[in-house]
């Protein structure tokens, strides 16, 4: 059984409902135990000692206030080269360490478009593990703006809307771990089966179990 932890304090998108919808999802349907971690408000400071045991790290905050051990905590996990899933807001994780989106994820977060039709997610590196079985589908949020993105990242999945595309899920190395991060995470595509077995399928990715 894989044991995963998962922080949710992003607010803007109710982080602990959607994580609390794929943990019943995940756990339902995959070798994983997932544990939940919610940050409260941006300042609140949970105990992040689940990351001592955890297989795999799955990050959904958002501009967290957090500082001192608590932050030195997350930053040594990362550079340890340990598994990590990042989703929409993850890439701006942590208000006082926002190089996690460049350094960490291989990211280049610049915003995002207005809100406004479905995002079409088409598969690009179809022949990926963690893409097996999944077939092309929509989702919800606004499309994050990604232009230059590290060039040892490998691009998984992009978005289209009727003017615009951009990346919205790759992988990359850190330190020898896997990474994996997504900008996709609006509430309602935690309703979208596919997207769902693309996080478990990137869970079990990162720690190499694919």
């Amino acid at each position: 059984m894989l044991n995963l932890c998962m922080l949710s304090g992003s607010f803007e998108y109710d982080s602990e409902a959607s994580l609390t919808i794929f943990k019943t999802f995940v756990e339902k349907h995959y070798p994983i135990h997932a544990n939940l971690v919610v940050y409260n408000s941006e300042d609140h400071d949970p105990s992040l000692a689940a990351l001592q045991d955890a297989d795999a790290l799955l990050v959904f905050t958002r501009r967290l206030n957090t500082e001192g051990e608590s932050l030195k905590q997350f930053q040594a996990y990362c550079e340890q080269g340990r598994p990590i899933v990042g989703i929409r807001t993850a890439s701006h994780a942590y208000e006082n360490w926002l190089e996690f989106d460049k350094t960490v994820l291989g990211g280049d977060y610049q915003g995002h478009y207005g809100h406004g039709p479905l995002t079409r997610v088409d598969l690009i590196a179809t022949e990926h593990p963690i893409l097996n079985g999944i077939p092309a589908f929509d989702c919800y949020g606004s499309l994050y703006k990604n232009p230059s993105l590290r060039d040892d990242t490998s691009l998984l999945l992009m978005g289209h809307t009727d003017e615009h595309s951009e990346p919205v899920a790759w992988t990359r190395l850190h330190n020898g771990g896997r990474i994996c991060y997504t900008s996709l995470g609006h509430q309602r595509d935690f309703e979208v089966e596919p997207f769902l077995r693309f996080l478990a399928q990137s869970i079990l990715w990162v720690s190499e179990q694919i």
